[in-house]
């Protein structure tokens, strides 16, 4: 089938994933027409990224996001797609295209046999529904299958197309936007035109130069204190929280505070992955200052997400990982954070403003410098290990809060 009638079947403006020699027409296709803008295609650090990814667009926008793999790659969407996208957690919509590498009865490479043979069970069991797709396949059974998978995306589930080799055809000659050919080592300049190597407060509030090493062990502030900080500076700007007990953190914090929970996404699984979300959000609503409240535990577990970011440099986006060097969540046994300087990890990955701060003083400096600065943010806070006793869990289900956040991020909320 030939790319071009195949994209206008699937009536989606944003792609995301991680290029395949199988979808080789689908990804010089994306590359001819979009090129590597973030607002329609992200190349992403990995599958799983790529579904946190869709699933901040989803947010934004209510449309339906598309991500595109090799089969091998399943395993890296099986937590999303299991614990975020399914309709039994906050059921976000999304169309995913699969190469089929090691096909029964085709021959390939050894890695890939056992993987072809579970491709189709395996989707089975996430509750994806699957058409595969091959060079015998017509318009008219695509759009027939589309119009079938719109209604399941209305009800909050995900649906794939699985594609044979040589099924999908591109004849036009593969370069960028900008007149590159696909593979060209070209850095793409972000939105606004600066340059990803600008830099804006690259150091704390208080003088220290970034990425001085000054761990948690011993630090006062604890993480609650500092999320009740974090939320009084966001204001009415869209929050998301990673999974655990900072999430529950923001929840009763609000509650406390009697101010409703539209503005916050707490992403109440798929660790790791709520910079992916945030991301995902903040490319498409370039008006609103999105704030990513991310752990040190779960910043490492998809490190590469934060590459993603920097390449795609969004002005309005805050990043903030709370260092307390542990997996509190899960019994408190440590991090590699400890030893690890994320400040610049952040600034080698394009982000254009890195700070780190250990008091609520520092913290209230950097915050006011976060909003501002016109620019890409990460900001590491360290604080001390523990939580309430009586820490509680939010009272809404998953479903509920992301029908409260879309309604806040339209304003009719």
């Amino acid at each position: 089938m030939n790319i071009e009638r195949f994209a206008a079947l699937l009536e989606a403006d944003f792609y995301t994933g991680v290029p395949d020699s199988q979808l080789k027409a689908l990804c010089s296709f994306l590359m001819d027409r979009y090129g590597l803008d973030p607002v329609h295609h992200i190349i992403a650090a990995n599958e799983g990224n790529a579904v946190g990814l869709a699933a901040g667009y989803h947010l934004a926008t209510g449309k339906i996001p598309v991500v595109y793999l090799q089969n091998s790659g399943l395993g890296n969407i099986v937590n999303p797609a299991a614990s975020l996208l399914n309709d039994k957690v906050y059921g976000i919509p999304c169309l995913f295209i699969v190469g089929w590498r090691g096909e029964p009865g085709v021959h390939d490479e050894p890695q890939h046999v056992f993987q072809g043979e579970i491709t189709l069970s395996l989707l089975d069991n996430l509750d994806i529904p699957a058409f595969v797709l091959d060079k015998a396949a017509t318009e008219e059974e695509l759009a027939a299958k589309m119009a079938e998978y719109r209604e399941v995306f209305r009800q909050g589930r995900q649906a794939a197309l699985v594609v044979r080799k040589e099924a999908l055809v591109y004849n036009c000659h593969p370069t960028l936007s900008g007149g590159h050919t696909v593979g060209d080592n070209c850095q793409p300049t972000p939105p606004g035109g600066r340059s990803m190597d600008d830099k804006c407060h690259p150091t704390s509030p208080d003088g220290r130069p970034v990425g001085d090493n000054c761990r948690p062990t011993g630090c006062s502030m604890g993480r609650e204190e500092a999320i009740g900080q974090i939320l009084a500076a966001s204001g009415d700007d869209p929050v998301v929280s990673t999974t655990g007990k900072a999430s529950r953190e923001v929840y009763e914090l609000r509650e406390a505070r009697g101010q409703g929970h539209g503005h916050d996404f707490l992403t109440v699984g798929s660790m790791g992955h709520s910079s992916s979300i945030a991301l995902g959000i903040a490319l498409q609503r370039p008006e609103r200052r999105v704030w990513c409240l991310d752990g040190d535990g779960a910043a490492l577990m998809h490190l590469g997400a934060m590459a993603v970011i920097g390449t795609s440099s969004p002005a309005n986006l805050v990043h903030i990982v709370l260092n307390n060097e542990a997996h509190e969540s899960v019994g408190g046994l440590p991090t590699a954070a400890g030893r690890v300087d994320l400040c610049a990890i952040a600034r080698a990955c394009g982000y254009a403003s890195a700070l780190s701060v250990d008091s609520p003083e520092g913290l209230d400096g950097a915050l006011a410098a976060a909003k501002a600065a016109n620019c890409l943010t990460f900001l590491e806070v360290k604080c001390a290990l523990g939580a309430r006793d009586d820490l509680g869990r939010p009272t809404t289900t998953p479903q509920e809060n992301k029908t409260a956040f879309m309604a806040a991020l339209e304003g009719k909320a």
